[in-house]
């Protein structure tokens, strides 16, 4: 340390360095979160061409090398020279931060691409980025490693042949042209041939991992395409040949009849709404179907940027809904029940809806984007969706009768699970009163240096008893699999006991009473055993988390152990093997006479000794922490695996059977 600080210490980083310091103030991390946030730079800069009304194809290619390429129909990016910089548009596009043209609004009227770094962050992080416009007949090419340059701005004339050839791998076919003169070729169809081309590695010393995920990249890009109707986004993999096209001229309201395949509507026709606010150059658009289901999907997005926290759009929304269904049936004499209110937690259970704005001057918080900040959107939003809705129940009765007899259902079932919900609420952070007989607690009082081990079973539950550390470690053994809280009632599920028990170890409350400040503990671990029967277990009780307790994961409360499956001891030395490669690497290196090899079958083999040293202490044991990477992503997969519609899990199954890599029979 020195002793003293004057103007020699202050570091000044040049060009994207800053980005290469610090990745993730622009893109939220450097794990597979921020690997893909990537793509949806580069591919955010071609949906805002098509806002702008200049695209309608756009082409991701995962190549096998590691590298993505992203393809555009739109104008190209700009390569003539920029005022008193001496360096082409496109040079200063990818290497200089807050550059862009998404600060004019006479190019670009809505954007999503707010902050003007999205590419050049691409470049920054990538070990090598590849750049090629088409532009009035020409092809311009630069590339760059690590964001600086190493082949500067280079041209050259695109022949007859090869725009022939391009138009026919666009669009699909060959162009009616007869002739064979290169001119009249761009004079009737240049500006179809225009486009930019990013192709990017991404820098394996940055991030976690460089593996793009084809099904992450896929739910993105159909999101995009739902978003933008008629906007045509394809998908291939060359590693695996997968690939897929995304075409929606439906929009939203085809995206909401996705969301609910497999379920029953309660109204067949999605409800779909579209206004503009003139004067605040606002665009609402929203689509919404009832379902008898009992969760609750609202999806977010402003200029097709997914607002996984919402912010005042959504607000206006559920704002806007409640009250027009609450009026509604006032109104119309629906509610005769005197002394049973409507909140909104019953008008929007079993709701799917899309909400879309788009706006000229977005405030997000944050590179990454997640939360809208207008305050005058959640009136506009309000206002506009109300007066619709409104509109819509008095020309569409049937509807109205429908959706308002679910919300009294749901109404209703709320005030009978309301003494369960007490049952199950912690008085306060400090007093055990009401506290399962079952949990063994911790002597710890803060929630920040207290943990609990959602066990499976007794004989698991009482070796975790018996090895845990008592001062900071709780343990809750369950009984069997909890129920399938995709398929119940909130009155069913908040009676179960292994649930009440769950609810009311952990402290916070469930729902729209969820508190995250009474949390107990500040990791909840997860512990089952390594087989199918555990994983089926684990996957409930995410199910449960996710539909009931989503805050706790989007704290980072949630944790799944990693208990090994393998012990290999010979003589007096003895270790632990998570998957079989690993068992087979250790027999191999104690040398495979005299070695006894221990499959467990359950966490009840271990005993208590050897389940705090593998899985339970803190200086040696592996969590993984539970995380959601997107909240629509999220909800299909889970709807997927838990819910009725059995042909959607087995396609699922049968899509992923080659990542098992371990398969109890």
């Amino acid at each position: 340390m020195a002793d003293t600080y004057d103007a020699s210490h202050i570091t000044v980083l040049e060009g994207l360095q800053p980005v290469r310091e610090r990745p993730a103030m622009y893109i939220g991390s450097t794990d597979t979160r921020g690997l893909h946030h990537l793509v949806y730079e580069v591919v955010d800069n071609s949906i805002d061409e098509a806002l702008a009304g200049f695209c309608t194809s756009i082409w991701v290619t995962i190549h096998g090398d590691g590298s993505i390429s992203v393809l555009d129909n739109g104008r190209g990016i700009p390569v003539d020279e920029m005022n008193n910089t001496k360096k082409s548009a496109l040079e200063v596009v990818l290497t200089v931060l807050h550059a862009g043209g998404k600060f004019d609004k006479s190019t670009y009227q809505v954007s999503g691409g707010l902050h003007g770094v999205g590419v050049s962050v691409v470049n920054a992080l990538s070990r090598w980025l590849h750049a090629r416009v088409y532009r009035d007949g020409n092809i311009y090419e630069m590339r760059f490693e690590r964001g600086r340059v190493t082949s500067p701005l280079a041209s050259r004339e695109e022949s007859i042949e090869e725009l022939i050839a391009r138009y026919q791998e666009w669009y699909g076919s060959r162009p009616a042209f007869r002739g064979s003169d290169r001119a009249e070729f761009l004079q009737k169809f240049g500006n179809r041939l225009s486009g930019t081309l990013i192709t990017f590695a991404p820098d394996e010393t940055i991030f976690e991992t460089v593996r793009f995920d084809y099904d992450i990249l896929a739910h993105r890009l159909r999101e995009l395409a739902f978003l933008n109707a008629g906007i045509s986004i394809s998908l291939l993999d060359e590693r695996t040949g997968d690939s897929e096209k995304f075409h929606y001229e439906g929009g939203i309201a085809e995206y909401v009849r996705f969301l609910n395949a497999g379920a029953e509507p309660l109204h067949p026709d999605v409800i779909s709404l579209k206004k503009n606010d003139p004067e605040s150059m606002t665009e609402i658009e929203v689509a919404l179907q009832y379902t008898t289901g009992y969760s609750e999907q609202i999806f977010s997005y402003v200029n097709s940027v997914n607002t996984r926290e919402g912010g005042t759009h959504l607000e206006g929304f559920r704002s806007a809904i409640t009250k027009a269904v609450n009026n509604s049936a006032r109104k119309n004499n629906l509610i005769r029940e005197t002394g049973l209110s409507i909140r909104g937690e019953d008008v929007r259970e079993g709701l799917t809806a899309i909400i879309s704005v788009k706006i000229a001057n977005p405030q997000f918080e944050g590179q990454t984007k997640m939360r809208l900040g207008n305050s005058n959107v959640k009136g506009i939003v309000d206002s506009l969706v109300y007066q619709s809705l409104s509109d819509y129940f008095e020309e569409n009765p049937r509807v109205l009768s429908a959706i308002v007899e679910k919300v009294l259902t749901a109404a209703r079932a709320r005030e009978a699970a309301r003494n369960a919900r007490e049952l199950a609420r912690r008085k306060s952070t400090l007093e055990t009163t009401g506290l399962p007989g079952k949990l063994a607690d911790c002597s710890e009082r803060d929630p920040a240096r207290s943990e609990i081990y959602i066990v499976e079973g007794d004989s698991a539950g009482g070796s975790a008893k018996q090895g845990r550390d008592r001062r900071f470690q709780a343990i809750l053994p369950l009984r069997g699999k909890i129920l399938n809280v995709e398929k119940a009632t909130q009155h069913r599920i908040l009676k179960n006991a292994e649930i009440q028990a769950l609810i009311s170890a952990i402290g916070t409350g469930v729902g729209e009473q969820f508190d995250p400040e009474k949390a107990r503990y500040h990791r909840v671990i997860l512990m089952t055993d390594a087989d199918v029967d555990g994983a089926h277990i684990r996957t409930l009780l995410l199910t449960f988390f996710f539909r009931y307790m989503k805050r706790l994961i989007e704290e980072g409360f949630v944790y799944i152990a990693q208990p090994p499956l393998f012990r290999v001891a010979k003589g007096k030395v003895e270790k632990y093997a998570f998957r079989e490669e690993e068992m087979k690497e250790i027999v191999k290196e104690l040398g495979e006479k005299g070695v006894t090899v221990q499959r467990y079958k359950g966490l009840g083999e271990m005993n208590a000794g050897q389940l705090w040293s593998t899985t339970m202490d803190p200086a040696s044991r592996v969590l993984k922490r539970v995380t959601i990477e997107d909240a629509s992503f999220a909800n299909e997969i889970f709807e997927k695996l838990m819910g009725e519609d059995v042909a959607a899990r087995r396609d699922f199954i049968k899509r992923h059977a080659r990542e098992v890599t371990n398969l109890d029979i």
